[in-house]
């Protein structure tokens, strides 16, 4: 059997749209999908769509949860080229890199919907 899965492509719930985008444009992501409400951001193999909440239909704000979590080959590299934009980021909405006690080097980086954007590395 052919394999047939691409890859898997989270929704990010999110107040307001265009921020949303312009976060993920700042890590390197391109965006190929972008309407009022929804948009559609992909790096490599890795696609992120964002949806604009109506209400309480969205994860709650600032729940920090882990629901983006990114796999990469080198970390390092990674937050070396990012780097300038994660040092004009506040304070504690950045963390890492880091090694996890359960095998993985983990950058965190909080998202516009208060979740954890991680981009991790097995260590």
């Amino acid at each position: 059997m052919a394999e047939n899965f691409i890859r898997i492509t989270p929704f990010m719930h999110v107040d307001d749209v265009v921020a949303g985008v312009a976060f993920f444009e700042r890590l390197g992501f391109k965006t190929y999908v972008h309407h009022t409400d929804y948009a559609y951001v992909q790096r490599e193999c890795a696609g992120v769509r964002i949806l604009q909440n109506h209400g309480v239909d969205g994860a709650p704000p600032g729940n920090r949860r882990f629901c983006y979590y990114i796999d990469v080959e080198d970390i390092a590299a990674l937050h070396a080229e990012l780097k300038p934009v994660l040092d004009v980021m506040p304070p504690g909405d950045v963390h890492g890199p880091a090694d996890k006690p359960y095998g993985q080097r983990e950058l965190c980086i909080l998202a516009p919907d208060g979740n954890l954007l991680v981009f991790g590395q097995s260590i």
